[in-house]
């Protein structure tokens, strides 16, 4: 069994959790997600079935779309509303006209710093680890690409908003930061994403659906959108012994190549020549 399924995880499942719940209905141990999502968090979970696992790092350097609540008057130390209060304070000068002037104004592209508990890993150990330890560590930072920033609704102290962004975003570090420039405090309530590079929530399974056997792999030519060509028998054998072959198909970037009407292996240009990139 191979391809892809793209799961709308629910909350209060790690996206572990959604992982070793499909290898039980669907009978494969090797499965793989392509992007974690908090306990929080639901929406969009993308997960690659057998040899497609390979597929990883094509699927994940992508951008991600979500809608995110915030909880306006308190800090927790895990950045969401499932942590401890750190802090509380006073919202009264948050306005409709301050949010929409924040969103509109907020960098396109910064330097955010990693949530302290988070899986990135620091000498060797996940950055949860040494705050779960009291242990003091510098928190990395990444460079992240903000695409959009939409209010859909601010009510009292929530405020409810779509954003897209780059990978290896985290939306409670974005949110902290969103308060820090509304002179406030706040913390991530809910999540959702919403979409996953070409994947969106009209595209996925629940669990209960997969438990029913209500779903469909999806196959690399659903999804990537690489020339497919079909190979015949005197280039079969170089294929899957991994061998180079002469690129006379004119390829700009990678290939999908099949052998009677199965997808066998991914081929990507070097110089006048395709390398295997991944057998599938």
């Amino acid at each position: 069994m191979k391809g892809l399924i793209v799961v709308n995880k629910p909350i209060n499942m790690t996206s572990r959790d959604v992982v070793n719940t499909l290898t039980t209905y669907l009978g494969c141990s090797k499965i793989g997600h392509t992007g974690t999502l908090d306990p929080i968090a639901t929406g969009t979970l993308v997960c690659l079935v057998g040899s497609y696992t390979k597929l990883n790092n094509l699927i994940m350097a992508t951008d991600k779309e979500y809608i995110a609540k915030i909880k306006l008057g308190i800090s927790t130390d895990t950045l969401d509303i499932t942590g401890n209060i750190c802090n509380t304070g006073s919202y009264e000068n948050v306005t409709k006209e301050k949010i929409l002037k924040v969103f509109k104004e907020f960098p396109k592209t910064y330097n955010q710093t990693v949530p302290f508990y988070s899986a990135v890993k620091i000498k060797g150990h996940r950055l949860y680890e040494y705050a779960r330890k009291n242990q003091e560590v510098v928190l990395p930072q990444r460079t992240v690409h903000i695409y959009s920033l939409e209010l859909i609704s601010f009510n009292k102290d929530i405020i409810t908003f779509k954003t897209k962004v780059s990978k290896g975003t985290y939306i409670r570090s974005l949110i902290m930061d969103i308060c820090k420039s509304l002179n406030t405090l706040g913390t991530m309530a809910s999540l959702m994403r919403t979409k996953q590079g070409i994947f969106s929530l009209d595209d996925s399974y629940t669990i209960t659906d997969i438990s029913n056997n209500n779903y469909k792999l999806l196959k690399v030519k659903d999804f990537l959108n690489y020339p497919v060509i079909e190979v015949d028998d005197t280039l079969i054998k170089k294929i899957n012994n991994g061998n180079k072959i002469r690129n006379t198909y004119d390829i700009k970037d990678k290939v999908i190549f099949t052998f009677q009407n199965t997808e066998i292996a991914i081929y990507e240009k070097e110089d006048s020549y395709l390398r295997q990139y991944v057998k599938l």
